[in-house]
């Protein structure tokens, strides 16, 4: 198991396990970065001595052979392994270079130091700054927040209102640094495989052309060096596709995060400052606690979590309860408190303070108190359906894009403007107007028009082409297994499909099938046609980081249909 993603709903949670991951994956990242220094000073030394050539060759074979890159998630692509194991290789190399003892004369200037600095400087280095922004800002907000809770609720009401909006700015301003560092460091851990492989693949390159006896095992590398290329373009257009898909995420987070916390109808979590009560002389001291509750059980479970302290967590207190019950200010000189009482303690009542009156509310109707929030509903709205004129619209679109664009380069990938592509689907999708249309002949609809107006419509079907029942199914064939057993497990899942949606990906995929044939002249491999629509006929129910992840699967998929779509026959069965 991998590092574990970092969800941009957590930031707003801000819980002792998201900090725990976070911490997780900047550790990973100070290893990288301890990796990449080692690495760069070994790669000098080969340039500075060369009568210590043999030596350097040694150290630095053995920095390749014992570093593994971590993956987020739970499995990886096959090319992505192919990356893990390229450094292994590359260390076997060296040892057969170190066999001739040649001596040899290597400039590693340009193809191997520069870039690594530069990833080191550039991506490495901002992530470090964003650190020290991030840990500042926590700093700053717990303590103005504890600060301000302090506030005697006998202030003003003016006074009261402009501390509360100082608190709020300042919160969201936490918010977004969050999401921000979040983003960034997961962007990293995604970027780093192929920014140190590919100019560790350079460097080798480079290293042959100094040997002189080194033309056989040059040949030799030159093939593994060209598999490797495709496995790190894969990997660099998977990791665009999945960058684009994250950052729509947060976004739409950043937006409306209420809207997009995972859901879970029985469970309130979040920060509690709960009061302590000491001996007479001493009064009574509030701590902040990170608070879960079940309904279904009517268990409440709290952890002491200080963040200013590295993030210290103490231990774990769990009670069954009884009843919640709010408290008004003329009872405790403190705003958005509520009191509970455990069955294991009845008549002794546990004082609960929120962060807002807001948050006291989710607290109160979480747990059966007097106050409730209503429930949200959204409603998704779309009107493409697999129905006559769905099938209608793809057809003409694929019989266009074959009789006037399958050689266009970047076909698919190129996208129309989008006011056009709007207009030509309210044409294509209503039944007045569809088969008055002419795609083929008309100049006043562009092939890039035509191929996202596509796409769109496939986009917008209630629910992807796929299914939401069988995304998780198709997904496991992909993360591992032979190719021949993924041929098959993917055959025998397309006939698991609704009719009307195993004939729309039929027709397809037998055009995707086509395009990849004029590869040389449209640049659409079959991996680069994955890119495109493995998010467009695949998509998990629950929009988060972890399943956005899994995008990269969604392409493989869609690359077994192209490659093997004779095999994986959609009229016989498997």
């Amino acid at each position: 198991m991998g590092l574990q993603p970092l969800e941009f709903s957590d930031c707003y949670l801000d819980s002792p396990c998201f900090r725990e991951r976070v911490r997780a994956h900047e550790a990973e990242l100070e290893r990288t970065n301890k990796f990449i220094k080692d690495l760069l000073k070994d790669g000098k030394n080969l340039i500075a001595a060369t009568k210590n050539l043999s030596a350097a060759q040694r150290k630095f074979a053995h920095s390749l052979r014992d570093f593994k890159f971590e993956f987020i998630g739970d499995a990886e692509t096959d090319d992505e392994r192919y990356i893990d194991a390229s450094l292994h290789e590359f260390s076997n190399f060296l040892k057969n270079l170190e066999e001739q003892r040649e001596i040899l004369a290597l400039s590693v200037t340009e193809t191997l130091i520069k870039p690594l600095e530069r990833f080191r400087k550039e991506q490495l280095g901002a992530v470090k700054e964003e650190k020290k922004k991030f840990d500042k800002e926590t700093e700053k907000n717990y303590s103005l927040l504890e600060k301000h809770l302090n506030l005697s609720a006998k202030k003003k009401e003016l006074q009261l209102q402009e501390a509360d909006n100082q608190v709020e700015q300042n919160r969201k301003h936490f918010y977004e640094l969050s999401l921000e560092y979040v983003c960034k460091l997961q962007e990293i851990q995604e970027r780093k495989k192929f920014e140190c492989v590919e100019p560790v693949l350079s460097f080798f390159q480079g290293l042959f052309t100094f040997y002189h006896q080194g033309y056989e095992l040059a040949k030799d590398f030159n093939h593994y060096k060209m598999a490797l290329q495709i496995n790190i373009q894969n990997t660099r257009n998977r990791f665009e596709g999945t960058r684009s898909e994250v950052e729509e995420l947060m976004n739409k987070i950043r937006r409306n995060p209420q809207e997009h916390k995972r859901a879970n109808h029985n469970t309130m979590e979040g920060y509690l400052y709960v009061q302590e009560k000491r001996p007479a002389p001493f009064g009574s001291s509030w701590v902040k606690h990170y608070c879960t509750y079940r309904k279904e059980t009517k268990k409440f479970t709290m952890i002491p979590f200080e963040h200013r302290s590295g993030g210290k967590a103490g231990d774990e207190e769990l009670f069954i309860l009884t009843y919640c019950t709010k408290r008004n200010i003329d009872t405790i000189d403190r705003r958005f408190c509520f009191d509970l009482e455990s069955s294991d303690r009845p008549g002794v009542p546990v004082t609960m303070q929120a962060f807002s009156e807001e948050d006291r509310k989710l607290w109160m109707e979480a747990l059966d108190g007097k106050e409730a929030v209503s429930d949200i509903f959204y409603v998704h709205l779309y009107c493409a359906q697999l129905d006559k004129i769905g099938f209608t619209v793809i057809k003409k679109c694929i019989s266009a894009v074959e009789t006037r664009g399958i050689n266009d380069q970047g076909l698919y990938r190129v996208v129309g403007v989008s006011s056009k592509v709007q207009r030509l689907l309210s044409l294509l999708m209503d039944a007045k107007t569809c088969n008055e249309v002419d795609l083929e002949n008309s100049v006043d609809w562009e092939v890039k028009t035509i191929t996202s107006a596509m796409k769109q419509y496939l986009r917008s079907l209630p629910e992807p082409l796929m299914t939401y029942e069988l995304h998780g199914e198709f997904i496991i064939p992909a993360k591992s297994g032979s190719p021949e057993s993924r041929v098959n497990a993917v055959h025998f899942l397309v006939h698991k499909l609704p009719e009307k949606n195993k004939e729309m990906l039929d027709i397809l995929v037998k055009h995707l099938a086509n395009v990849s044939k004029h590869a040389k002249r449209n640049l659409m491999t079959v991996a680069n046609l994955g890119v495109v629509f493995g998010p467009t006929l695949m998509r998990p129910q629950e929009e988060t980081v972890a399943a956005i992840m899994d995008l990269k699967f969604q392409n493989i998929v869609v690359e077994i249909l192209i490659e093997n779509h004779e095999k994986v026959s959609f009229d016989t069965s498997p």
